[in-house]
């Protein structure tokens, strides 16, 4: 069945333009944690924010993609930010499954990251499949899904 895609509104657009410089600003802030074969990218919890709002995956892009040119290579801009916005996007198709919603930007970005690694760094893929994906798993577990059940306890609506 064919969908007709979201509407493009100023509140959508704002509030994915917050999500990418909080992306931005939470990733140069915690800069040495951010990049390399063991990361802990503070952002990242943010990739949870499609559970509640579709407004959030194109900000989550973005901001991935200008982070990864600050502190990544071109490389790293172009798949970590494609990596992000399928991540996100499947987050937002498992919405209703908040654990395994959390589970897309931590496997999509352990393979997708480690390749990235393997090939500018000559990092060895399966130790980065690991390391990338514990650290990326720490932050959305242990920070987004909490980030999120807040909100949603709350009864904060986003864009």
């Amino acid at each position: 069945m064919i969908t007709n895609p979201p509407r493009l509104t100023i509140r959508s657009l704002a509030f994915a333009s917050i999500i990418a410089a909080l992306y931005i600003a939470l990733t140069l802030l915690f800069a040495p944690i951010s990049y390399g074969q063991i990361q802990f990218r503070i952002s990242e919890a943010l990739t949870l924010l499609p559970v509640i709002s579709q407004a959030s995956i194109p900000g989550l892009f973005v901001g991935c993609f200008i982070s990864n040119i600050f502190g990544g290579s071109i490389i790293d801009a172009v798949f970590g930010s494609l990596a992000s916005l399928l991540a996100a996007i499947l987050t937002r198709r498992l919405r209703e499954k908040l654990w395994l919603a959390a589970l897309m930007p931590v496997l999509i970005n352990a393979v997708v990251i480690s390749l990235v690694l393997w090939y500018t760094s000559g990092l060895h893929p399966l130790i980065s499949i690991l390391t990338v994906g514990a650290g990326q798993a720490v932050v959305c577990y242990l920070l987004g899904v909490p980030m999120v059940k807040l909100m949603q306890n709350r009864g904060i609506e986003l864009a």
